[in-house]
């Protein structure tokens, strides 16, 4: 059956999910953050989800609030039978959470309660978490606290953040679907969340993107995976910052940030990791190997 929805939504995440509603539902319209500055320039620019909106002619709203009684009762009007919430990145107060018909839905990217919040992806890799996954839950007015509806598991490997957010986007856009397909034939069941094994997923702070080579092996390894390809981990050689993008855990030990080789082993605090995509400032993603035909990086230097 064809719903009337609402979408909220910001990063390329959110995008494959409102390309399946749009496929299937009515979208009455598409709510995304502002444009923000990005590139060099500093040029505002829409979001993934704004610019999807707009290729598709589908109305578009970038409040920076939705807290204001006008933009509440723009809400209300336009008479939706849901919510569909995912990345949005503002918090939906409680005239918005009761207007739709049957509820605001997330789709949230973890197994909650495990990792609520900003940065599940990142944070589920960082702890080297085995497995991770896509939550369908039914919002409330708390973080990330509403019953779950469905869910997906998706075991982490040795992928990066990039990899894993392509992965559960596209399995979470079908799940988001077969979900409201369950919810409106009314044969679906809510389940409140366990008071057990509540994380946070607080947002990536900068200065936790540097990488301290003190630390052992795994917790760098989950580090660089995690924040691969954005914002990227980085550390500094030759006096140039360096970003990691991808490391492969190898035996060895040594100086902390010292390179082990000519092939980039670098020993940790406890453990080694041998670079294999790194990337210069200003340059695009490079092999080990390329990179070191026109970067000298001699065995016996420190990565600081």
């Amino acid at each position: 059956m064809t719903l009337r929805l609402a979408f909220m939504g910001t990063p390329e995440f959110a995008v494959p999910l409102l390309a399946e509603l749009t496929a299937g539902h009515d979208i009455a319209a598409v709510y995304s953050q502002p444009a923000r500055p990005q590139g060099r320039g500093y040029a505002e620019e829409p979001s993934p989800v704004a610019k999807f909106a707009i290729a598709h002619e589908l109305l578009l709203r970038t409040p920076a609030t939705l807290k204001t009684e006008a933009g509440q009762a723009a809400f209300a009007a336009l008479g939706v039978d849901a919510a569909v919430v995912a990345a949005y990145g503002l918090m939906l107060p409680k005239p918005i959470l009761e207007a739709p018909r049957l509820g605001c839905f997330n789709l949230h990217a973890s197994l909650l309660p495990r990792w609520r919040g900003a940065a599940p992806i990142q944070r589920a890799v960082m702890a080297g978490d085995a497995e991770t996954g896509v939550t369908v839950m039914h919002m409330d007015t708390g973080l990330d606290t509403g019953a779950v509806l469905m869910e997906e598991r998706l075991p982490v490997g040795r992928r990066t953040g990039g990899e894993l957010t392509n992965e559960l986007a596209r399995f979470g856009a079908s799940l988001m679907v077969r979900a409201l397909a369950a919810l409106e034939r009314g044969n679906i069941a809510e389940h409140p969340q366990s008071e057990d094994g509540v994380s946070y997923a607080k947002k990536i702070l900068k200065q936790e993107t540097r990488i301290d080579w003190a630390k052992g092996a795994r917790d760098i390894d989950g580090l660089i995976r995690a924040l691969s390809p954005a914002p990227g981990a980085w550390t500094q050689a030759n006096g140039e910052r360096l970003k990691i993008l991808y490391a492969e855990p190898v035996a060895g030990s040594g100086a902390p940030g010292e390179l082990l080789d000519d092939n980039l082993t670098v020993a940790c605090g406890c453990g080694a990791l041998r670079l294999v995509r790194l990337q210069r400032a200003g340059r695009g993603v490079m092999a080990a190997c390329e990179l070191l035909r026109g970067f000298s990086l001699p065995r016996g230097l420190r990565l600081v």
